[in-house]
């Protein structure tokens, strides 16, 4: 059952509006083909994606590797200054969203930690499966590494980030390049990560079973369609919480207490830290899976996407 009253107010009260406007569409199933599922998901999630801080500048750059031009799009913040680079993988299960559905969010970040923003379209599953979306994620950050300038970026100085999946490929770029002949990165920001392939943790047992919106169903969906072979799900680079974790940049870790990925992402707080890599954590009481794309609604979004941005500030010494 599931218990309301632990939720923060404004998180149910903007879980209640997403809820009521889901309910004018057909439901979002996960199951094959992803048609007409994706489309309704994403036009959902554009709910969230108007708005946010103006921009100096947006402009849309393409990196061509695996065969194919992967999509990016560059925000720059009115801050007249040189500015480190935040690439950033959007969540979506490795399924759905796009840079589109997370463009409120990628502004966000470039206001509050006063970075530029590099959004990245990656490919999705099940079109593409594991580690498509991860090479590409890394050839980025090659590319921006060896000719930001053109782009007008800092290519020295960067970051990588992402929510959820996006979380777990920022660590898993990162894992990749740490052991590829970098480039180098100053920090690595990971909101709700997936870390690991299992479904058996207290916060899975807690939340799994539906009603807080991410669930042992559809997490289950998006592992299978990304890693379809069950012996790929123990790779370190699909499952950062198996991986050595020492050597990696400064790490910031933001959870949701009401999310089934909260314990893994907690496990991961702990292997970075005894793997002598610094980490700074908060878990946001009362917050679901994804909230961090409420920022127009929930305080307790705005107050970690600030908390994110003071600390690419003091990393990268701004």
């Amino acid at each position: 059952m599931v218990d309301r009253s632990r939720w923060d107010p404004d998180m149910a009260a903007f879980t209640a509006e997403q809820e009521k406007a889901a309910s004018a569409y057909p439901p979002v199933k996960v199951e094959l083909p992803l048609e007409p599922h994706r489309r309704v998901n994403d036009l959902l999630g554009m709910r969230t994606a108007v708005g946010g801080p103006v921009m100096a500048e947006t402009t849309d750059r393409w990196v061509h590797a695996r065969g194919r031009r992967i999509y990016c799009r560059v925000f720059r913040p009115a801050i007249d200054r040189t500015l480190p680079t935040l690439i950033y993988f959007h969540g979506g299960g490795w399924v759905w969203a796009n840079v589109d559905t997370h463009d409120r969010m990628t502004r966000e970040y470039a206001a509050a930690g006063q970075v530029n923003v590099v959004s990245v379209d990656y490919g999705l599953s099940p079109e593409a499966k594991f580690p498509q979306a991860l090479e590409e994620c890394a050839a980025v950050v090659r590319h921006v590494a060896e000719h930001g300038a053109d782009w007008g970026l800092d290519q020295r100085r960067l970051f990588v980030g992402g929510d959820s999946a996006g979380g777990n490929l920022a660590l898993a770029t990162a894992l990749l390049l740490r052991d590829t002949g970098g480039p180098a990165l100053m920090g690595i920001l990971a909101n709700y990560p997936v870390c690991d392939a299992r479904f058996d943790t207290e916060s899975y047992r807690e939340f799994g079973a539906g009603g807080y919106g991410l669930n042992t169903e559809r997490m289950a969906f998006y592992w299978q369609v990304y890693v379809p072979h069950d012996i790929d799900r123990l790779h370190p680079l699909a499952a950062p919480l198996r991986a050595d974790l020492a050597g990696l940049p400064p790490v910031i870790v933001l959870l949701a207490e009401l999310d089934v990925l909260r314990t893994e992402g907690e496990a991961l707080v702990a292997k970075l830290r005894d793997a002598g890599v610094p980490v700074e954590t908060e878990t946001f009481a009362g917050t679901l899976h994804g909230f961090l794309r409420a920022t127009g609604s929930v305080q307790k979004a705005r107050d970690a996407v600030a908390m994110a941005g003071r600390w690419m500030q003091r990393i990268a010494g701004v």
